[in-house]
């Protein structure tokens, strides 16, 4: 009998890159010494792939003429300044692991998303191959 449970990929997206603004170097001392541990421990626990922060330059790339402009377009508060790759049983799960981020209290975002194997596009091609003309 197989005790092991599907497990599934999730990325947490962190928003709010300034949180830190108007704290003290000792509470962002203490914040990023809870934020290490929490995240060593997902990481010991086989519950966390990884995870990086994101710097606050971008370039946005979009449309047929594939314009380049500067970004992010959103507010400071509201740009990913991070992530982690969980592997983990559930989206619930995952959102119960964004509800330890040790810095919501001062302001930080968590978007909890799934991983899916294909693209919603993809998965049409695949139920129903484009046909070849000679």
């Amino acid at each position: 009998m197989n005790n092991t449970s599907a497990k599934s990929d999730y990325l947490l997206l962190f928003r709010g890159a300034d949180w830190h603004r108007g704290l003290s170097p000792d509470e962002i001392q203490k914040t990023m010494t809870v934020w290490m541990a929490w995240f060593n421990r997902l990481v010991e626990e086989g519950r966390c792939k990884g995870g990086q922060s994101l710097g606050p330059d971008s370039k946005i790339v979009s449309g047929k003429m594939k314009n380049v402009v500067d970004g992010p377009y959103a507010e400071a508060k509201e740009s990913v300044a991070g992530y982690f790759l969980l592997t983990v049983g559930s989206l619930e799960e995952a959102a119960e692991i964004a509800k330890e981020c040790p810095t919501l209290g001062y302001g930080t975002t968590v978007e909890v998303r799934p991983l899916l194997a294909r693209c919603a596009a993809s998965e049409m091609a695949v139920a129903k191959p484009a046909t070849v003309h000679a």
